[in-house]
C-alpha cells in the first residue's frame, strides 16, 4: 500500500514525521535508487526499496515494535535525540529500547514529565493537538498582583510577537518572596511560560511539568522512567476528566407556578358613594 515517505520513516523509528520531512528536503531519502526531495511523495514498503542516508529501512518498518516511555526529566537535559553541541540528551537516560525521540519539548532547565517513543504517528498526534492539556507547576520571582495574573489567563502578547491562548491558572500557596502557580496550557510555544511571566515582570525561578493529558506520576523520581501500558497510551488523547459541574437541579431555584395558573393580584378596595347620603361606603 502506498504511504507518505515521512510516515514510513517515522514508523521505522528513524525520526518524527517533522524530522522525516527535513531528511527528505535535505536529499537524505531515496526510493528505488532515486533521491526524493519532495515531501508528500508516496512509496510502498512491500515493493519499493526505501533508503535513508544510504541504509535500507524496509525491515525496520516491518519488524519495529512500538515503545512508549514516560520520563521524569531533570534539569540540564535537552529534549532531543541529537545535539551538535554535545549536551546531555533525554534519550541518554533511557537505554535498551532502540532509537527513541521525545514527544514535544521541555526547556533545557525545565523539569518534569516527557514521553519518549519510536511511534511517529503518536508523536504527531500529541504534539500538534490542541486538546491535550499540559499542566505545570511554576515558581516565580516576587508575587504577581491579581490584575497581572488575569492578563495571563486571558492571553497575552509576548515580546516575540506571539499571542498566547487563554490559560487556566490556579494560585498555589506562595512564600513572602515567591509566587507559586499551577498552569494548564493547550499549546506549546517555545519557552512560553517563561516568556509569559517575563511580560508581567516576574521571572520564572522553577518550572516543572506534572501532567500530560490524563497522564501523571507523582512517584516517578527525577531521572527515572517507566513504560506506558496500552490503556495509558490510548487515554492520552482523550479529554481530561474535570470536576462535575453543579446541575440545575442541585441549585436553589425559585418556586414556579403551574403553567395553567396565573399570579393573583391583591384585591383593590373601591370607594362607593351613596346617592342618598353622599357618604362614602367602604
Amino acid at each position: 500500500m502506498l504511504e507518505r515517505l515521512q510516515k514510513l520513516i517515522a514508523q521505522a523509528g528513524i525520526a518524527s514525521r517533522r524530522g522525516a520531512e527535513e531528511l527528505i528536503k535535505d536529499g537524505e531519502v531515496s526510493v528505488n535508487g532515486e533521491i526524493i526531495t519532495e515531501p508528500g511523495t508516496k512509496a510502498n514498503p512491500e515493493t519499493d526499496h526505501i533508503k535513508v542516508r544510504g541504509k535500507l529501512i524496509n525491515t525496520k518498518i516491518e519488524r519495529r515494535e512500538k515503545v512508549y516511555i514516560l520520563l521524569n526529566k531533570p534539569k540540564g537535559y535537552l529534549s532531543s535525540a541529537a545535539d551538535p553541541e554535545g549536551r546531555n540528551l533525554v534519550t541518554d537516560l533511557v537505554k535498551g529500547y532502540g532509537k527513541l525521540h521525545p514527544v514535544g519539548r521541555l526547556d533545557f532547565n525545565t523539569e518534569g514529565l516527557i514521553i519518549l517513543t519510536n511511534d511517529g504517528e503518536f508523536t504527531n498526534l500529541v504534539s500538534s493537538s490542541k486538546t491535550v492539556p499540559k499542566v505545570y507547576e511554576v515558581k516565580v520571582k516576587g508575587i504577581p498582583n491579581e490584575n497581572a495574573v488575569n492578563k495571563l489567563r486571558r492571553g497575552i502578547r509576548l515580546e516575540d510577537g506571539f499571542k498566547t491562548a487563554p490559560a487556566q491558572i490556579k494560585v498555589l500557596k506562595s512564600t513572602d518572596k515567591n509566587g507559586w502557580f499551577e498552569i494548564t496550557l493547550y499549546e506549546g510555544h517555545n519557552q512560553q511560560i517563561r516568556k509569559m511571566f517575563d511580560v508581567i515582570g516576574n521571572s520564572v525561578v522553577k518550572l516543572r511539568r506534572i501532567a500530560i493529558g490524563n497522564l501523571n506520576d507523582k512517584n516517578l523520581a527525577s531521572g527515572a522512567h517507566r513504560l506506558l501500558n496500552k490503556e495509558e497510551v490510548k487515554e492520552i488523547g482523550k479529554p481530561v476528566k474535570q470536576k462535575p459541574k453543579v446541575e440545575a437541579k442541585d441549585k436553589i431555584a425559585k418556586p414556579k407556578l403551574p403553567t395553567h395558573s396565573r399570579t393573583l393580584k391583591p384585591k383593590r378596595t373601591f370607594k362607593k358613594t351613596s346617592s342618598k347620603t353622599n357618604k362614602t361606603v367602604r
